[in-house]
C-alpha cells in the first residue's frame, strides 16, 4: 500500500520532466490513483499548453471518476492561456485531491483548493511541500516580486581563484563539472556575464549537451560603455537565442548601432552610486520580459557586485583540487566587509562530486 508521500514523490518525478521548459509557468506533475493503483500521469511541458492535471486526466479517461489526483502545485482556479484546472478536475469526477504546495500566485493563493472543497471534493494540502517548493523557487520569486531567481555559478581553485592574473584562458574544473554546467544552463532562462569576461574569454554562452540536446538561454552582458566587439562569438549564435547588452546612459550611440546591426539587443539602464550598472534595474528588466531565472557566471567583479547588492538567491560553486596562488583572480571581488558577521552567508543544500571536483550548492540566508 503506497501512502500519500509515495504518490507525491511520483508526481514530483513527473514535474521534473518540465524543468527548464515551462517558464514563466511553474513545473508541475500530476498522478491519478484509484484503489491504490496508478491510473495515469502527466506533467506541464510548456507555457501555453495544457497543465499537468489536464494531461493526467485525459490519459485516465473514464477511470478518473472516483479517483484521487496528486498534484505538486495547487490547481489553478482562473482562466489564463488555458482554462482552470479546477473545472477539469470537477468534470472528471475526481473524489480527492492531494496538493504538494499552495500556489504563491496571487491569482490563485488557496482559491483552487477552496473551490474544490466547496464542491465536495476532499482536499489534502502540504504533502512533501518543501520538496515541491524546491522545484519552483524561480517561479515563486518571480510571481511574487516580478524578479528572476539569481544563481551565482563559479569554478575555482582550492584557494578561491577562478583564473590566473595574466588573463590566460584555461579550464580550472574538469570535464564532468563542465557537463554539469551545461545541464544547469539548459534549465535557466538567462546567462549573465560582465564585459571583462566577455572580452577575455569570448564565450559563446551556449548549451552543449550530448547529442546536441539542450536549449540556449538568453545571453546577457553587463557592458557599461559597450566595449563588446561586433565579432564576439555570442553574436554569431543569434539563431539559438538573443544577446542582450546592458549599458549605461552615456554609451556611444555609434557603438550601440553597430552592435544592434550585429544582432544584439541594447538595454540602457541607470548607474548606481558607484558609477556601475544598477543591477536591480537589470533584474527588473529581465523580470518584465518574463524571465524567471538567471545564471550569473561572472567574473569576479560581477560576483562581488551581486553579493554586495544582496541580489544572489542561490550559489553553485565548483571547486577543483588545485592551487593558483595569491596572484590569481579571486572568485569574488572586494565586498567591503568590516566584520565577518556581515559576510553573505549560505545554507548548504547539497554537496556532490564530479570526478575530483566538488560542487557545493546553497541558498542565501536572508
Amino acid at each position: 500500500m503506497k501512502d500519500d508521500r509515495a504518490w507525491m514523490q511520483l508526481a514530483i518525478r513527473e514535474a521534473r520532466k518540465g524543468l527548464g521548459r515551462t517558464s514563466p509557468n511553474p513545473c508541475v506533475g500530476a498522478v491519478v490513483v484509484k484503489n491504490n493503483r496508478l491510473i495515469a500521469t502527466g506533467f506541464h511541458a510548456k507555457a501555453g499548453t495544457p497543465h499537468a492535471e489536464v494531461h493526467a486526466l485525459r490519459a485516465a479517461g473514464a477511470k478518473a471518476r472516483g479517483a484521487t489526483i496528486y498534484v505538486t502545485l495547487e490547481p489553478c482556479n482562473h482562466t489564463g492561456r488555458t482554462p482552470p484546472c479546477t473545472q477539469a478536475i470537477l468534470a472528471a469526477g475526481i473524489k480527492r485531491v492531494v496538493v504538494g504546495m499552495l500556489d504563491p500566485n496571487p491569482l490563485v493563493a488557496g482559491g483552487g483548493c477552496q473551490t474544490l472543497a466547496a464542491q465536495g471534493v476532499e482536499v489534502t494540502q502540504g504533502v512533501l511541500a518543501e520538496e515541491c517548493y524546491s522545484l519552483n523557487r524561480p517561479f515563486s520569486k518571480h510571481v511574487t516580486t516580478g524578479l528572476p531567481w539569481v544563481i551565482m555559478k563559479g569554478g575555482m581553485s582550492l584557494d578561491g581563484r577562478l583564473a590566473l592574473a595574466s588573463g590566460q584562458c584555461a579550464w580550472i574544473t574538469n570535464e564532468q563539472s563542465r557537463r554539469q554546467v551545461h545541464r544547469l544552463r539548459d534549465r535557466v532562462d538567462a546567462i549573465l556575464i560582465g564585459s571583462e569576461t566577455a572580452l577575455c574569454d569570448d564565450p559563446a554562452l551556449t548549451t552543449r549537451l550530448a547529442g546536441r540536446r539542450g536549449r540556449d538561454p538568453l545571453r546577457v552582458v553587463l557592458d557599461t560603455a559597450l566595449r563588446l566587439p561586433v565579432s564576439a562569438r555570442m553574436l554569431q549564435q543569434a539563431s539559438s537565442a538573443p544577446t542582450w547588452i546592458f549599458c549605461g546612459p552615456d554609451a556611444e550611440v555609434k557603438r550601440a548601432e553597430a552592435l544592434i546591426n550585429a544582432g544584439a539587443v541594447i538595454k540602457q539602464v541607470r548607474l548606481d552610486d558607484a558609477g556601475q550598472l544598477d543591477l536591480a534595474a537589470v533584474l527588473c528588466e529581465l523580470g518584465r520580459a518574463q524571465l524567471t531565472s538567471v545564471l550569473v557566471e561572472g567574473g569576479s567583479r560581477v560576483h562581488g557586485a551581486f553579493l554586495r547588492a544582496n541580489l544572489v538567491d542561490e550559489m553553485q560553486i565548483f571547486i577543483a583540487p588545485i592551487f593558483l596562488g595569491s596572484d590569481g583572480v579571486p572568485l569574488v571581488d572586494t565586498l567591503g566587509l568590516q566584520q565577518v558577521a556581515d559576510a553573505p552567508r549560505f545554507s548548504t543544500t547539497r554537496v556532490r562530486r564530479f570526478g575530483n571536483d566538488v560542487l557545493i550548492e546553497g541558498l542565501m540566508e536572508k
